[in-house]
């Protein structure tokens, strides 16, 4: 999506890593994003960099995403925090490292590394980048709070889904592929109905959203969502929500906003 948190690096020569604001709750050697600069430290001294040349880094984040809301927010903070340190601290690590690096923070850190809109497989470290409609989407984000932990840890949690592989899932025309993810009955989120049962309130924010087209989770949620071909056509459904929900409109874009920012500044750079 074109929306996300706002991160800012300032490199220090004190070699220590700092994070702002404080999060009621997640102590600091828990942040993700205080581990991805930690993680990238170590990695360049493991190689020989000298201390010298790996600084610290003050980082401060401006929250726009909710927390907890399974729209990956914490995962691409952290890939955020490894690319533009590696780009700050002149490090030269490739894509491919940083993103094995990301997946010891988080299965889903890699895709948010490579920035790209991409067909995933495995524990969602095989990658293929795809095109895809860049479609308006509706955020809900109801007042509850969903424990991954519990979710794939249920009993009743669906596990034997065949696989989908990238071949048959993108024959064809992106307009219409895109359709047949979101309405068709080959794909679906395992964890939806589970989610569903235990959370009423995302069971009625689904629901609400099912209305004006299909509703669905973000991973184990909390969030739904629900796709539109137009901007204005998810305005129009937002204004009905803001009586009944928290939510926001984002556009889908193909190229993350961490990798527009640091193309730029490679361009500045070289100008």
């Amino acid at each position: 999506l074109d929306r996300g948190d706002e991160m800012f690096f300032t490199q220090t020569n004190d070699l220590k890593i700092t994070v702002s604001p404080e999060f009621d709750g997640l102590k600091l050697e828990d942040n993700l994003i205080y581990k991805a600069a930690n993680l990238l430290k170590e990695a360049a001294l493991l190689i020989g960099t000298k201390p010298a040349n790996v600084f610290g880094a003050h980082i401060h984040i401006d929250k726009h995403l909710p927390m907890g809301g399974g729209v990956g927010g914490g995962s691409s903070n952290a890939a955020t925090t490894l690319i533009a340190l590696n780009h700050i601290w002149q490090l030269d690590f490739s894509e491919d490292q940083l993103a094995k690096l990301g997946a010891k923070l988080g299965a889903d850190v890699p895709v948010f590394v490579r920035g790209h809109s991409a067909w995933a497989e495995g524990i969602g470290d095989e990658l293929t980048s795809i095109e895809l409609p860049e479609s308006w989407y509706l955020i809900l984000s109801p007042e509850c709070h969903v424990s991954t932990i519990e979710i794939f840890s249920h009993e009743r949690l669906t596990r034997d889904t065949p696989k989908q592989r990238i071949a048959p899932a993108l024959q064809g025309q992106a307009e219409t592929n895109i359709s047949n993810m979101f309405y068709g009955d080959d794909y679906r989120n395992d964890c939806e109905a589970i989610v569903s049962e235990l959370k009423p309130e995302i069971r009625k924010a689904i629901n609400w959203l099912n209305q004006y087209g299909q509703g669905r989770l973000t991973g184990t949620g909390a969030c739904c969502f629900c796709r539109f071909d137009s901007e204005e056509k998810a305005q129009q459904v937002l204004n009905e929500a803001k009586s009944k929900f928290k939510g926001f409109l984002a556009k889908g874009v193909n190229l993350s906003p961490a990798l527009q920012r640091l193309n730029e500044a490679k361009r500045f750079a070289m100008n």
